[in-house]
């Protein structure tokens, strides 16, 4: 087990090395903007950089800018760059052989039993010091009844111990072409996904089925950006109370600073168990919608390179927040149980370019606002050819469901984790990533004026009634008046005009 550990984290150390090494041969001219050239020496330079995600190497690049203007040269190579990894507390029992480690099933439904040899003193020496331990472990009920259990992971957690379960069974399997209904997945702010199917035909066209639906979640994000603040805040107020204490335990304020760093972790947990919470609510929604379609493939947007920024302090820190790896992982992982694959596009040019001619879309505030610029409505400029006009997002998903239909061909999967991923736009089938609407739509009459406009008579609010009021009967009682007649009181006793004023004393 320790041997295991240990493999990880020197398989991490050598990759981050290799990472760093890279990025300094690669050093470009100006760190905050590469151009073409200098990005393909850095990925050359890399090992494996050419699908690596251009994020990772532009936050390696800001580090290594964060050490230069603090020690005035670059770092030699990772050692220097970073402090020394710290070991978390855990058990890898998947290391482990029969000898020392068993699971299986228990008899009642929904528990297993782990058995593990561990020693009886600090220091064994031989077979007799080990002892066989029985651990009960409750099941999940995501677990199904015949999957196959296998050696878990132990860590401690408030006093108590967890068990990371994993476990194989099995499920219909995917594949990377062959697909003719798609749905398309884009990712949004207020709504975080926005997701519809399309349909790929024999002919080459490509329809859309139905209107697609919306994920919201503006109670959970809100709540989200509402402890991302909170935190922000408690950070400030630590590193204030850090500089004032200068390290001394015996600080006045070292213990008001303690009280902070409990707060800090009691928020960041819950933050945690929010983004996990809403990460697979919004994968099964996806699935679902899938399923509901028929459709055999996800296609959604990479952006795991997009940067917030030009778009205000407060906009660039929502959009930075947005979970959308760990939704992206849920969603393969729930997906393959449907046997229903999920693969990445580029999302240059989704949300810019019209779905149905390709042809940029102008960008308005809303729909009954066509001359204010904005972004969340998009105006085709086409009004005689095509015209289409629609929500941006919506828009985004037949792009992006289209895209992925023309590309299957261009389609490659991961040989060490399997994710499936179109790693560029091939400029002749982009040509082809239309979609075809299914039926004409009704163009409205040429309304322009040829002539003088025709008098109209106005005409108020139509009566009532149309017959005429009948006849009052003699006597008291009788019929109300024809039309809206008042039945209360047209102006208030007299008393009740008094000392009315704001004045009153």
């Amino acid at each position: 087990m320790v041997q295991e550990q240990a493999g990880r984290m020197l398989r991490s150390a050598a990759w981050r090395a290799a990472l760093t090494a890279g990025v300094l041969a690669a050093w470009p001219a100006d760190p905050a903007r590469r151009t073409a050239a200098e990005w393909d020496a850095v990925r050359d330079a890399v090992p494996g950089g050419r699908p690596l995600p251009s994020s990772t190497i532009t936050s390696r690049t800001r580090q290594i800018q964060a050490f230069t203007r603090k020690n005035g040269r670059l770092p030699a190579d990772v050692f220097e760059l970073e402090p020394p990894p710290r070991t978390p507390q855990m058990l890898l029992l998947s290391a482990c052989d029969g000898q020392q480690a068993t699971i299986e099933r228990a008899d009642e439904p929904g528990r297993a039993l782990l058995r593990l040899q561990l020693p009886t003193r600090p220091d064994p020496a031989s077979y007799r010091d080990w002892t066989w331990v029985a651990c009960p472990i409750a099941l999940p009920p995501t677990v199904p009844a015949g999957a196959v259990l296998h050696l878990p992971t132990l860590r401690p957690h408030q006093s108590r111990v967890r068990a990371d379960l994993a476990y194989t069974h099995t499920v219909p399997k995917t594949t990377r072409t062959g697909h003719s209904i798609a749905l398309g997945v884009d990712w949004g702010l207020n709504t975080l996904l926005s997701a519809g199917a399309v349909r790929l035909h024999t002919d080459g066209r490509i329809t859309e089925l139905g209107a697609g639906a919306q994920f919201r979640a503006a109670g959970v994000l809100a709540k989200q950006h509402r402890l991302r603040r909170l935190s922000e805040h408690l950070h400030v107020k630590a590193g204030r109370y850090q500089r004032l204490t200068g390290g001394d335990e015996r600080h006045p304020l070292a213990a008001r600073h303690a009280v902070l760093a409990d707060e800090i972790r009691y928020v960041s947990a819950r933050r945690s168990n929010l983004n996990d919470a809403l990460a697979w609510s919004a994968a099964r929604w996806a699935v679902d919608q899938a399923i509901a379609a028929g459709a055999s493939v996800i296609y959604l947007e990479d952006l795991r390179s997009m940067e917030a920024r030009g778009m205000g302090r407060t906009m660039n820190a929502r959009l930075s927040q947005q979970v959308r790896g760990r939704i992206v992982d849920r969603m393969r992982h729930v997906a393959a149980e449907a046997g229903i694959a999920v693969v990445t596009v580029p999302a240059r040019g989704t949300s810019r370019l019209c779905p149905r001619c390709l042809t940029p879309l102008r960008h308005r505030k809303a729909p009954d606002r066509p001359t204010t610029p904005g972004w969340r409505w998009g105006l085709c400029p086409d009004r005689t050819g095509c015209g289409w006009q629609g929500d941006r997002d919506h828009g985004a998903w037949r792009r992006i469901a289209a895209r992925g239909l023309t590309h299957q061909t261009k389609t490659v999967a991961d040989r060490t984790s399997g994710a499936m991923a179109i790693r560029s736009v091939v400029d002749s089938l982009e040509t082809l990533a239309v979609v075809t609407p299914t039926t004409p739509e009704t163009s409205r009459e040429d309304r322009s004026k040829t002539g003088p406009t025709r008098p109209r008579t106005t005409r108020p609010a139509p009566r009532r009634r149309r017959a005429p009021s009948p006849t009052r009967p003699p006597g008291l009682a009788g019929k109300r008046p024809e039309g809206h007649a008042h039945t209360d009181r047209t102006r208030l006793p007299r008393a009740a005009h008094r000392h009315q004023n704001v004045t009153t004393t």
